[in-house]
């Protein structure tokens, strides 16, 4: 991959962290006035899906075979990376600390490189393998996960089903587009996904409860659909197209750990936005998190140019969405 091409995507994927980044801000304030996660999480993905269903239409030009030809891919998208993954968390969090399992859940870009290991045989360069480590560090501190709540056998089981999850996002969005843009596996996936998540709601196998009156936030009260329009224009449609389109460029493990970004931006917006405390380990975490993409893009920037049909297959290597959360 040409280093340019490779410096065109981290920007992308900044730009994908910012805007995935900002859900947490905007979605406290619904929780806070007796929305469920779920609940919230789903109207988020529909909204997303909605937003970009005319451009997803747009883009494939007619040519809807490609949404055939792609439709496996669309449903991974769907059932792992927008429903899959944020179900399994939210299981999680409601048994061992939220900080814990974000921390699980953002270790994907390591799971992606302990599975090239094993795949391959090869050990990573020592670039990847210090980037690894120094971005975790990083991450600890600006997650900063408590001792306490509860913390049990099958919350942890759920919380590493959303570190596989968060993988499998990256991997399918880096895989080969034949032809789909990804506007159109954004959108469409979005879509499954939003139906998917209503459906397990309807069947309360998870908390599902909504409230349609005013919500607190920026010091004053305003109607519930604003944070929820925020969100699903800003932090999903955008988001997840600009993560797409950034792991497509990037292969899977170097956006994943463009992906831990998204942690770092979160936090930043609970500072900014709700007065949270931004502590000076959390900076400092910050920092190495950007060190350790420094270091794993550095191999990236090394690695023998690749076809271009065949770049995206090759990169079955790791952000971690969703994200989502």
């Amino acid at each position: 991959m040409k280093r340019s091409s490779t410096s065109v995507g981290l920007v992308i994927a900044v730009i994908s962290a910012a805007t995935f980044g900002m859900s947490g801000a905007f979605i406290k304030p619904l929780l806070e006035a007796g929305w469920s996660p779920a609940a919230a999480v789903t109207v988020r993905a529909l909204t997303g899906g909605i937003v970009l269903a005319p451009f997803a239409i747009l883009s494939v030009r007619g040519n809807w075979g490609v949404i055939w030809r792609s439709r496996w891919r669309i449903l991974g998208m769907a059932l792992v990376g927008v429903a899959g993954t944020q179900l399994v968390y939210f299981a999680a969090i409601q048994r061992i600390p939220v900080g814990t399992s974000i921390l699980i859940e953002y270790m994907a870009p390591l799971l992606l490189v302990a599975v090239a290991w094993v795949s391959t045989r090869r050990v990573p360069k020592a670039v990847v393998l210090i980037g690894s480590v120094v971005a975790l560090v990083g991450l600890v501190l600006v997650v900063s996960p408590g001792g306490s709540g509860s913390f049990d056998a099958l919350g942890l089981a759920f919380a590493i089903a959303a570190m596989v999850g968060c993988a499998g996002y990256y991997v399918i969005a880096a895989r080969p587009n034949d032809g789909l843009p990804p506007v159109a596996l954004a959108g469409f996936g979005l879509l499954i996904g939003g139906a998917v998540l209503a459906l397990v709601g309807a069947t309360r196998l998870v908390p599902f409860t909504a409230t349609f009156g005013t919500v607190h936030m920026f010091g004053d009260e305003v109607a519930w659909w604003i944070p929820l329009l925020i969100v699903g224009v800003v932090a999903t449609a955008i988001a997840y197209a600009a993560s797409i389109t950034a792991s497509e460029m990037l292969g899977s493990r170097l956006a994943s750990f463009a992906g831990l970004l998204e942690v770092v931006a979160a936090t930043f917006y609970a500072w900014l936005l709700l007065g949270e405390r931004l502590t000076v380990p959390q900076l400092i975490g910050g920092v190495l998190i950007l060190v350790g993409i420094g270091f794993v893009r550095s191999e990236k920037a090394d690695a023998p140019l690749e076809p271009a049909s065949t770049a995206g297959a090759a990169t079955a290597r790791v952000p971690a969405r969703i994200p989502v959360d």
